[in-house]
């Protein structure tokens, strides 16, 4: 892409880039509230069956998503035009979903300065090694690698380790305003969560809330899992790796039903949200179908999305995903030399 259309695909989207408070308001509102509705009623139907309680801790998860996308927003600086009031917001988001505002501000902006960069991995995404990388490893990097991306580990324990180890301490070089708001949000969840414990008792407060976060953990890794793991998704070496090419092939378009679009806060549009992060949620889909080369991004739909599931290297030569299998015989010739 020159670097003319680069600037004209700029110029089309600079216009989404604006919050609109009533919008931001309003969705605070049919978010929040109906979250705390689907919890209380989650734990008023412990006393008839936990399996009426079930489906609305799933409700509730789905509430989470859709407030941790407020959340993102305001990491950005992206949901109010005010700084201030993205940092309040962002804070109370940020304990009612368990993410530390300061912390995961730095952490994704990371993400997004080096998404796709094979010399800049490591800070706030997932960990994928190149099929050289894999062969030249050690057993034991192997072993730790197959069992990082195999699904139980990274959907059944990754929400556990996101939000009971990484969420709660500070990064070595974090600075004192992170280290803060990390504290602060630490000390936020013990007192509500405290006191929650005492009015409901220990069992019902982790059959409601360790069911209704872990739901949302897991659907929360998924979609930053699927949005970047496609087969053709983009990877490159420093010296050719391009900002804009890294937003538009390699994040996808996840086309989901209107009612899953909604709940996850038009998230699926994440080739937009790379292209321009300063663009709220709510006119991400604008931005895109007003666009015609953003609609040209790789389409992944609710079930072809399950393919990524298989990819586990990334084929830094051919630029695509390949699967364990596929690398055996590579492994193999290696050992045996």
């Amino acid at each position: 892409m020159s670097k003319e259309k680069i600037a004209q695909l700029r110029k089309h989207v600079s216009p989404f880039e604006k919050s609109d408070i009533r919008i931001s308001v309003r969705q605070m509102i049919n978010t929040i509230l109906p979250f705390l509705v689907s919890w209380f009623l989650a734990y008023q139907l412990l006393s008839v069956s936990i399996f009426l309680t079930l489906p609305f801790t799933l409700i509730a998860a789905g509430f989470v998503v859709r407030m941790f996308i407020i959340f993102h927003d305001c990491t950005h600086g992206s949901f109010f035009k005010n700084k201030k009031a993205n940092a309040i917001v962002g804070t109370i988001t940020g304990i009612l979903t368990l993410f530390p505002y300061e912390k995961w501000k730095r952490e994704h902006a990371i993400h997004h300065a080096s998404s796709g960069n094979l010399d800049k991995r490591g800070v706030g995404d997932i960990w994928v090694m190149t099929i050289e990388e894999y062969i030249e490893a050690s057993k034991w990097t192997r072993l730790k690698y197959r069992l990082y991306r195999h699904p139980l580990v990274m959907f059944g324990l990754g929400p556990l380790w996101l939000i009971l180890v990484t969420s709660r301490f500070n990064r070595k070089d974090a600075r004192k305003k992170e280290r803060q708001n990390t504290y602060i949000i630490n000390l936020s969840l013990v007192v509500l969560y405290s006191a929650l414990i005492y009015v409901i008792g220990w069992q019902a407060f982790l059959t409601v809330q360790g069911t209704t976060m872990f739901i949302a953990g897991v659907l929360g890794i998924w979609l930053f899992y699927v949005q970047h793991t496609f087969e053709d998704s983009y990877f490159e070496d420093e010296q050719e790796w391009d900002y804009v090419k890294a937003a538009i092939e390699g994040s996808s378009y996840y086309e989901l039903p209107k009612v899953l679009q909604w709940v996850t806060g038009n998230i699926g549009f994440h080739h937009v949200h790379h292209l321009s992060p300063r663009v709220p949620n709510y006119h991400l889909e604008k931005a895109h179908t007003s666009t015609p080369p953003l609609q040209r991004a790789t389409t992944i739909g609710l079930f072809s999305s399950l393919k990524s599931l298989r990819y586990k290297l990334y084929d830094a030569n051919n630029k695509t995903f390949v699967t364990f299998r596929e690398v055996r015989h590579l492994l193999r010739r290696t050992n045996a030399a």
